[in-house]
């Protein structure tokens, strides 16, 4: 995606307010404020029994910052179902009043921006805005629109979409940075949380977040905006990097890679990328702007096929969790640092015993009966890296033919994942889960019999939400060694973070122990 314009961030993060009072709007005005809005879109139509006069006077007479006056039409997507003239007569008197900004929709602007702009020249801005039912148009189609909105005379223009997908949004972020005038461009849902975050990368003029305690579909907190994301420190050059996932709400990386990002002074930014069609996504995202992805359940094993290069041991284990696009010809290098991840966790916890019980050369799961719980990507990389260690794996996963394809290349044994609930391992035998299973919000399973975990010298767990699962809460009662998906979390992350910025001299031991911090801090 090309660049007409060198871009700066001089974005504003703004909270929408839908209280049901004038004076509630005051309260939650100075809310926004300390947590870190810079402007706040006032919604009219959500006050009971509206008067005009008083509470336009209330809210913008006591306002702490900057307010956009929204009177939203149900025939726009609003709550206001009275007639046009008293509602335009309002945004006339929110403007007499000293709004710093209100909002026109296109199909009324015509006259009315011309209007109050020749009534008060020095006034407050006008935002022209259009509200797009079923998918993003094309990007000429934007373009035709973006003119007849300019065309009224707007200060600013807003078009806000539904996207049925994450490939529209590169339409949206074409729009941001080509327009000759402030644009507020973004889609609403899970799948366009990304054209809220990368707006002030593309050259947008708000971003929305939502006050604490007021969740709004599609929108990242104020505190995400501020704290995860730093929005403020985004601009035309911040690499974009993001998990590639389905689902992707639960997920900490963003939190941690952003962290370390700026940790090491590296301008660059992780967001959740809600993936539906992966073959869409890559054929859309091919600006080099997109430096690399984590890649998430379900796609790790999928995703290999979109790499124009896999690294050996990901060829190996058949999966990818990692991809960096090549700086000079923007070829996809697919990587898995699960492998290592997961093994080095299991290791080291180990490891940690056995400096009590004296030490070892060899690994310490060396001859161990590892039993693997799913063979999916991270199953697989598991299974890998624990035969590369010696150990003697067993695979259980609800697809047979894919547990023995697995245990094929571990030269292990495979059985169905129900047998799993009546397996007896070999005392001192290791369990790794690696299924959803546990995973939040139904935290409630665990994928063996509980009467078995007393034969596991250690059991690890894959999935880090809740941190401390089911699973490993029985199995510590007993008396198991175990070891949180926190653990492969943080080691796989040290390995992707070396890849996305190319510093694998960056101190790992010192990189880790930052890791470390960071982790606790979010999970607990």
């Amino acid at each position: 995606m090309e660049r007409a314009r060198i871009l700066t961030n001089s974005i504003l993060v703004c909270a929408p307010l839908m209280a049901r009072s004038a004076e509630q709007m005051v309260v939650d005005m100075q809310s926004a404020k300390a947590q870190g809005a810079d402007a706040v879109e006032v919604r009219l139509d959500f006050i009971d029994s509206f008067q005009p006069s008083h509470d336009l006077e209330t809210i913008i007479r006591n306002k702490p910052l900057p307010v956009i006056i929204v009177y939203r039409p149900r025939w726009e997507g609003g709550q206001y179902e009275g007639d046009e003239h008293t509602r335009l007569g309002a945004l006339r008197l929110a403007h007499d009043l000293g709004a710093d900004y209100i909002d026109v929709e296109l199909k009324v602007a015509s006259d009315l921006v011309g209007e109050v702009k020749n009534k008060h020249q020095a006034g407050g801005k006008v935002i022209v805005s259009s509200y797009l039912n079923g998918a993003t148009p094309s990007k000429e189609d934007l373009g035709h629109l973006v003119a007849r909105m300019q065309a009224t005379g707007a200060d600013i223009i807003k078009v806000v979409s539904n996207a049925d997908d994450i490939t529209e949004l590169e339409r949206i972020f074409h729009l941001l940075s080509r327009s000759e005038v402030p644009v507020v461009a973004y889609s609403l849902g899970e799948r366009g949380l990304i054209s809220q975050l990368l707006s002030p990368k593309f050259g947008g003029a708000f971003v929305y977040g939502a006050m604490e305690g007021n969740s709004i579909p599609g929108l990242p907190t104020l505190d995400n905006l501020r704290e995860t994301y730093k929005v403020e420190n985004i601009n035309s050059d911040t690499k974009v990097f993001g998990l590639v996932s389905k689902p992707v709400s639960h997920s900490k990386g963003p939190i941690l890679h952003n962290s370390t990002f700026r940790h090491a002074n590296y301008n660059g930014i992780y967001v959740p990328m809600f993936v539906d069609d992966l073959k869409e996504f890559f054929e859309v995202y091919t600006s080099p702007e997109f430096a690399g992805y984590s890649v998430g359940f379900p796609y790790k094993e999928a995703v290999v096929q979109f790499c124009d290069e896999v690294h050996p041991l990901a060829k190996s284990i058949g999966a990818v969790n990692t991809i960096i696009r090549k700086p000079g010809d923007g070829k996809l290098i697919g990587y898995n640092t699960d492998c290592e991840g997961s093994i080095a966790a299991i290791e080291d916890a180990l490891k940690e015993q056995k400096s009590i019980n004296g030490a070892s050369l060899n690994s310490p799961l060396a001859g161990k009966q590892f039993v693997v719980a799913g063979a999916g990507g991270a199953g697989r990389a598991i299974a890998v890296g624990a035969k590369s260690r010696g150990a003697r794996v067993i695979i259980f996963d609800i697809d047979l033919a894919r547990a023995e394809s697995l245990a094929q290349v571990v030269s292990g044994e495979a059985q169905h994942f129900e047998s799993l609930a009546h397996f007896q391992p070999e005392n001192g035998a290791i369990l790794a889960n690696a299924t959803p299973i546990g995973m939040h919000p139904s935290t409630d399973r665990i994928p063996v019999a509980e009467a078995t975990l007393g034969s596991y010298h250690l059991v690890f767990d894959a999935v880090y939400t809740p941190r401390k699962t089911r699973l490993l809460k029985d199995a510590d009662a007993a008396g198991a060694i175990t070891v949180s998906g926190v653990e492969m979390f943080l080691r796989q992350a040290i390995g992707q973070f070396n890849l996305f910025t190319g510093r694998e001299g960056f101190s790992s031991s010192h990189l880790f122990h930052f890791f470390l911090a960071e982790a606790y801090c979010l999970l607990h």
